[in-house]
């Protein structure tokens, strides 16, 4: 009994199973330390923004050491921002100057960075963005950086698009050739429906970007690979961001949509050492299963610092999620939504071959659970986190409390007390 999601170019069935990834937003404004869309919202030239390029020293880099925290905190894939809109590459590209090799970090992040996700049983997943604020043809429009620079618009009218879509296609065939087997990419993003602005032109989209071009590039040097929707043209898997979707996610035809909801700690993606409106580990891990149960994954963000460390909330945050998973995974790994409706604070998963149920109890409610329907469905349950059976009460010891016609009402009886876990997991054997 697998679950029905609608066909897709790439191959997706080991995405639909993992369900939990690393998402990772590193690059020179992580020296700012305040927001990786510093350049924009403090409107930088390019000489201004410079002086992160001149300082970006990542001498704590360990990449092993970020691909044992991932393992450990039950992630199963990563991405890594290849290049963010600010334009600059963290690898040794041939394509542009504008590079991590030409900082003081003085090399290529990107290739030992794969190299340790791999080594710890990890897919590999590449973010690129479409956008980009330093390249001297990447024509203006609203979002960039110097919009309400009138004098530099004028004088920045001439850019050659062509020239930018070149090199977009180059970066994209650079990362895709020199890295060995890459699992995914996530391309990051397009806006076309934002109009032109006096001397500015409109926002940018699959035509911009010739994005079936740049798909069929893709899908030429990695065979299988699952492409986001970002383009602006369908693909194997929608990425919705900071949000959760109200239910799973159906085509036309009732067919599971594959997505992937992309959280973060905070309200920022990149290291942001003055933000303090960070989510608990309970929280973290009512999103992963909130997500699974909708038949979705959860990509969730880490932004190192301007070292290349981890910060201690995060490596805390993701120890905690870490020792959740390693008791309650297999409610995640391998499972997604069924047709019941879960009790009051609650989120059902079952696993793919139909034969379990997973409750999972956001809040944990007084002595008894009452699931309607599922008495001659189940065989026995038990707390996921320590194995211990939980009673299902016999049938003509609570019918005097159901109402006519639910007699069919499956009664667990339960402890008192929460069990010590962040959110404590039902597993139902059916019958």
């Amino acid at each position: 009994m697998s679950f029905d999601y609608r066909d897709t170019p790439g191959n997706t069935d080991w995405f639909i199973h993992d369900r939990f990834g690393m998402f990772i937003h590193w690059g020179v404004y992580a020296a700012a330390g305040r927001h990786e869309w510093l350049k924009k919202m403090e409107q930088m030239t390019d000489e201004q923004y410079q002086r992160y390029f001149d300082h970006f020293d990542p001498d704590l880099y360990d990449p092993a050491q970020w691909a044992r925290m991932a393992r450990e905190a039950g992630m199963k894939y990563f991405v890594i921002t290849t290049k963010h809109h600010d334009g600059c590459c963290m690898w040794d590209t041939a394509l542009t100057d504008w590079k991590v090799t030409n900082t003081p970090a003085g090399r290529d992040l990107i290739a030992p960075m794969v190299e340790a996700f791999r080594a710890e049983g990890l897919k590999v997943g590449f973010y690129h963005s479409l956008i980009d604020w330093t390249h001297p043809h990447y024509t203006l429009d609203g979002i960039h950086p110097r919009a309400t620079d009138d004098e530099y618009v004028r004088a920045n009218q001439n850019r050659d698009w062509d020239k930018y879509v070149e090199f977009l296609h180059g970066c994209v065939r650079e990362l895709l050739t020199n890295y060995g087997r890459i699992d995914y990419l996530f391309f990051d993003y397009s806006y076309s429906s934002r109009p032109a602005e006096g001397l500015l032109g409109p926002g940018k989209g699959k035509d911009d970007w010739h994005a079936d071009e740049l798909i069929a590039l893709c899908r030429e040097l990695q065979p299988g690979i699952i492409i986001n929707d970002r383009t602006e043209v369908p693909q194997d898997v929608t990425t919705p961001e900071q949000v959760q979707t109200p239910a799973a996610l159906r085509d036309e035809d009732g067919k599971l949509i594959i997505w992937e909801s992309c959280q973060t700690f905070s309200g920022s993606w990149g290291y942001y050492r003055d933000q303090l409106d960070w989510k608990s580990p309970e929280t973290i891990i009512k999103l992963l299963i909130d997500g699974v149960s909708k038949g979705g994954n959860m990509l969730f963000n880490v932004g190192p610092n301007g070292r290349g460390q981890f910060e201690p909330r995060a490596v805390e945050r993701l120890q905690a999620v870490g020792e959740w998973m390693s008791l309650n995974g297999r409610s995640i790994y391998g499972c997604g939504p069924c047709d019941l409706t879960p009790p009051p604070d609650a989120r059902f998963t079952r696993n793919a071959a139909g034969d379990r149920l997973y409750l999972h109890m956001f809040s944990w409610p007084f002595k008894h659970i009452w699931l309607p329907g599922l008495a001659p469905r189940v065989d026995y349950a038990q707390l996921l986190s320590d194995g211990s059976e939980l009673k299902i009460v016999p049938s003509d010891r609570v019918s005097h409390r159901l109402p006519a016609g639910a007699e069919d009402t499956l009664v667990l009886e339960i402890p008192v007390q929460k069990p010590p876990v962040e959110v404590p997991v039902i597993e139902l054997f059916l019958k």
